[in-house]
This record gives C-alpha cells, structure tokens and sequence, in this order.
C-alpha cells in the first residue's frame, strides 16, 4: 500500500534543521530550514518519521516478559522481573529516551508545519491531529511506566531541556485526555480512510488511546464505558468494527493481519522494506528458531479455560494433570506451543515439536526442555502467536502488530460494566461470549452468561487469554495493584523437573521479586537526574 511504503522514508533533514542556524538568506540549491517546510512532500515525509517513532517490535513483546505471562533471560527484562532493576538499568533510559524523542520530534513538526502554505486546510488539521495522537500516546506510556514525567508540549531549548521539572500524573493524563479531544473533529473514520492510507490514525484509534488512558486510573469506569459505548454503538461515525472471523489470521495471515474489521491501529511493517524479527527467538529451534529468548509461563497456560467454561482448577472442569492440553481453549493452540504440539508450516506441511526431555525420536532433541540450556525454552513452552508463514528466512516479517484491537474494546466494556454494578446477559452476550465464540468455543456453559459467578476473575482470565502476547498484561496487573502477588514468587514451566517432589514437579524458572512500595513505578534513569537537578526519583531507588 502507498501508505505503507511512504511510511518508511525518515525525514532526516528536518530533523538536521532543527539545529542549524538562522539565515537572513535561503539558499537556492538545497532545503534550509526557510524552506523545508514550504514543500509539501518535505511536510509528508516528516509525518512518516514521526509514525515510524510511534512503538516499535521490541517495546511491543519485551512487556509479556515483565509479567506472568512470559520468562526472559534476557539483560534488564531479567533484572526488573526478578526486582533487581536500579536507576541505571539500561532499558529504563532506553525507554525513557525513546518516548521523549517521539515527542521532540512531534514539537518539530507542530512548531514548524504551518510555514507550509500550499497544503490544503483540512490536510494540515488532519497532519496536525495525528501528530497530537503520536504525542499523546507517548506520553501515555511515560506515565504509565515512570508515574509524574516532564511535559514538554513545545519543542524545548537545551536550556530549557536541563530544567524542567516533573508534572504530576494527573496533569499529564488531562494533557493526554484534552490533546485526543482536540484531535478527534480533525481524524477520519475508518470507514473515510481509502485503501492506500490504511494504517493512518483515525476517530476510533484517538478514542481507543482515550479508553485505555481511563481504564488506567482506576477509578474513571463510567468513563470508559462511554467511550467504549461510542465505538460499539456509533460506528457510522466512528467507523464499522467488528470481531475478525478467525483469532489466529489476524496475526498470521498476511492479507486478514493487515485488512480486517478489527484492528484500530497497527504498526505498520512492509515484507522486505520494514520489517520486525522477534519471532526468530520465540519459535521452536526444530522449525528455525535461533534461541527461546523469551517464553510462555505455565502461570500463562493455565489461565485458558476448558471449552466448557471451567477453569482447570474447578469441579467438573474434566481437566486431567497427564493430558493437560485437551479440550481447552482453542487460543491456547493458537498462542502457545506445548509437548506433542502440530505446527503446521507455510506450506501445510506440519511437524510435531517434542519438548518432554528425551521424547523426540531423533536426538539430540533441539526443542526438548533442558536445565540451564542457552537455546531451549526454559519453560518447556514456545510460542506460536504471530507466527508468520510468509516470512522470509530466520523469521523476517513484514505482518503488522496490532496496538489497539476491537477485542480490547469488548474487554474493556465488559469489566467497565462489571465494576459499575451493570453486568448483565446483554452485556455478556456482546462481550466474553462474542469473544469466546469467535475463538471457537460451541459449548453453552461456555458461552451462556454465569450469572452471579466470580465476574471478576472470568473478565481478567478472558483478557489474559485474548490479548497474551501484545504486551498489555503487564500493563492489567500493576492496573489491578495484583503484581505484588503475581510477580512475588518462581514463575514456573511445564511439569518436566526431575525434582518432583517440589512444586509438583513444575519446572522453576526465575525466582521473581516485587516490592509494592516501589515496583509499581520504573526509576526515573539516572543520568536524566545528573544533567536536570529539577527531576526527583521515584521511591525506593
């Protein structure tokens, strides 16, 4: 798609320009900053590089490795999962840098952009108004992690850059709140985007961020139950989405990932021009994974129900210990690859991936679980999530990643609703069994509205099961303040220890510690405070 190619041309010059000095005269021959701005294409390639700024692959899947759902060995991702994160983690500059140069690059473009005066008016609100949402979500995801953050809603001075202070939460969440307010009039629906321009930020992608920004504080569900209502209720303005036919196509299938009634916003690959290559690290070694660098927990797999609706752990769920991965939710399969599992290839070949120690027929058994192995899973579980048949080799994909999801909305409504008191069988029926439904459950205990069951329990399960790996459950559990009691403790493999006599033969992957009094906030990075005496630090570091 046009869109999508134009996407990946980084305009490098105006950000050159941000630094040269004034002339009295522009030259003739080359863009100056007199000039830049005047030509059109200048003005569309500096909106591509700030899209190109929005999140990236790695921020995407890194955040299932801080919570239950996933072990890392890796670096940081290690050290703050286990509570051994301090100010001079890496990952904490790296993410602090990266959200505040989106943002500085956006001030570019919102300070300069109205030098421009060939582009249309509509044009120029609707440029200005997906910048706003870039910002925004930047912003979003500074407070989310670091708690009160700088606001710099103009391009600051270097002066200017070494003094300012921490805003509160609050204010950079009202900040966040009246920017998508101000951007919504000027972004298309879904449904006005043409084709070539599929991928844009639109009406419903601005009230998604607006959505989730609310879920966040906790105490705003009337709130976001009105904003999920305008998604659900009013897509002749906001756009027509709907629940895509298949669960796994939307992230395996390269023609339904990158079209289909669901996705509010994707990044935004292209197969062999951007792309993204996680996956190489998370697949089993015997279909061309490199090494498991970052792998399913069992806390993960025995979240999904029974496709009666049972959880594994209730009376008459017909769960069995032996044959533990029968008869369950049908996005398990489509998410995480257990012992025995069937990947089915490109082709439709397919292959049985052994992972039990000494299980598979030909040895040595590259995907079979083994202590302190550098290069299989340490938790006896790979994913399939994401998979992409249309890769090039060593799993080089150009499919989408999906930030925002009409799944999510659905979820969202359905504990909003709960947590209001309003939970119903309507509610029900347009929410968890529209989603169960669409991953292929068919039994009525499943779908059928439970009534005065642990409503909210089953909604934080549905939502584990539905989003697993899109970086978002690590976001629910510091949410629900439950990451003092998830993230305290071992987080465990399948049950192939040879130690059988401690936690049931559960492998033990990483001992995991969670300070209440500090963990629910990142520190601030420690050079950031060296060069701003104006910052202080979060507790605890």
């Amino acid at each position: 798609m046009k869109f999508l190619n134009r996407f990946l041309i980084i305009a490098l010059t105006f950000v050159a320009l941000s630094g040269c000095k004034k002339l009295d005269i522009a030259p003739t021959d080359k863009f100056s900053d007199l000039t830049f701005w005047k030509v059109d294409v200048n003005v569309t390639n500096a909106l591509n590089n700030n899209y190109s700024l929005l999140y990236n692959s790695s921020l995407y899947f890194d955040a299932e490795a801080l919570s239950d759902n996933a072990y890392s060995p890796s670096g940081d991702l290690n050290l703050i999962a286990s509570g051994n994160a301090t100010s001079l983690s890496a990952k904490f500059q790296g993410d602090w840098g990266s959200y505040y140069q989106t943002i500085k690059s956006v001030n570019i473009f919102l300070a300069n952009v109205d030098q421009n005066t060939t582009l249309p008016a509509a044009t120029m609100a609707r440029l200005k108004a997906e910048n706003r949402f870039i910002r925004a979500f930047a912003l979003f995801n500074l407070s989310k992690w670091y708690g009160d953050v700088p606001l710099p809603d103009h391009d600051l001075t270097p002066e200017e850059a070494q003094v300012i202070p921490r805003s509160s939460k609050e204010t950079v969440v009202n900040f966040i709140l009246s920017e998508l307010d101000a951007a919504l009039a000027d972004l298309p629906s879904k449904d006005q985007l043409p084709a070539e321009e599929n991928g844009r930020i639109t009406k419903g992608a601005a009230l998604a961020l607006e959505m989730r920004t609310l879920l966040y504080q906790g105490n705003k569900m009337a709130e976001v139950a009105a904003i999920c209502e305008k998604l659900i209720n009013q897509q002749s303005t906001y756009g027509a989405y709907a629940l895509a036919t298949s669960y796994s196509a939307l992230f395996s299938d390269p023609v339904v990932n990158k079209t289909n009634s669901e996705t509010l916003l994707s990044l935004q690959y292209v197969p062999t021009i951007r792309i993204w290559q996680n996956f190489w690290d998370f697949a089993p070694r015997t279909v061309g994974g490199r090494v498991s660098n970052m792998a399913p927990t069992q806390e993960l797999v025995d979240d999904y129900i029974m496709l009666n609706g049972k959880a594994i752990t209730e009376a008459g769920s017909g769960y069995s210990e032996t044959n533990p991965y029968v008869n369950r939710d049908p996005r398990l399969t489509a998410t995480v690859v257990y012992d025995r599992y069937n990947w089915v290839n490109a082709n439709n070949t397919s292959k049985t991936i052994y992972i039990k120690p000494g299980s598979d027929p030909v040895q040595p058994g590259l995907d079979e679980y083994s202590p302190g192995s550098q290069s299989a899973s340490a938790t006896g579980y790979y994913w399939r999530k994401y998979f992409d048949p249309s890769a090039l080799a060593n799993f080089v994909s150009g499919n989408n990643l999906h930030l925002f999801r009409y799944a999510e909305v659905l979820l969202t409504y359905a504990e909003a609703k709960n947590s209001l008191g309003q939970m119903d069988a309507t509610i029900w029926a347009k929410t968890i069994g529209a989603l169960r439904a669409r991953a292929g459950f068919t039994d009525a205990g499943a779908l059928t509205y439970p009534g005065n069951a642990d409503m909210v329990n089953i909604i934080r399960r549905e939502r584990r099961a539905e989003l697993a790996m899109e970086g978002l459950r690590t976001d629910d559990i510091r949410r629900w303040k439950t990451a003092e009691v998830t993230m305290n403790g071992y987080a465990h493999g399948a049950k192939f220890s040879s130690d059988q006599t401690t936690d049931n033969g559960y492998i033990r992957t990483q001992q995991r510690k969670f300070n209440a009094q500090r963990d629910y906030l990142w520190a601030i990075p420690s050079n950031e405070t060296n060069l701003n005496k104006n910052l202080t630090q979060n507790p605890g570091y």
